[in-house]
């Protein structure tokens, strides 16, 4: 074997470039002058101004205390002469009657209050009721349930 036949195992090394900041020559791949060729350069973010004028959005605003449930309608008791005695009064037999509209395609919560009288027996059932009425309805022999 003479020496113009020898074969290197690894490659050579590629020779290092000088330059500031990397291996790169003159401005380093910063481009030329201004804010991003120096160093410890830092642009404000835009973004930031944007999002920063965008007002935060929490919880449910303004109107927090408000219950999300519709509130249930009143029922008044001189309203309930169109039943006849012994009849049972729902959500659905006040609408049918012509008393109360559905809401949003449902019958509403229903209260029964104590203005005006009732004369004749009548069963109650998913309707709230307050003391008032439910001492006139039991008064007349008329039941309550849930």
């Amino acid at each position: 074997m003479q020496i113009h036949n020898l074969k290197r195992e690894t490659a050579n090394k590629k020779k290092i470039q000088v330059g500031r900041g990397a291996k790169r020559g003159k401005t380093s791949g910063r481009g030329t002058k201004g804010q991003n060729a120096r160093a410890g350069h830092k642009k404000r973010p835009e973004m930031r101004d944007i999002i920063k004028k965008i007002p935060k959005l929490r919880g449910r605003g303004k109107n927090s205390l408000h219950s999300i449930q519709a509130d249930a309608v009143a029922v008044n008791l001189n309203l309930l002469s169109v039943f006849k005695a012994g009849e049972t009064v729902t959500p659905k037999t006040l609408a049918e009657s012509g008393v109360i509209t559905m809401y949003k395609g449902r019958y509403p919560r229903v209260k029964i209050l104590s203005t005006g009288d009732i004369s004749t027996k009548l069963n109650f059932a998913n309707c709230e009721v307050s003391a008032g009425a439910k001492a006139k309805i039991e008064q007349v022999g008329g039941t309550i349930k849930g």
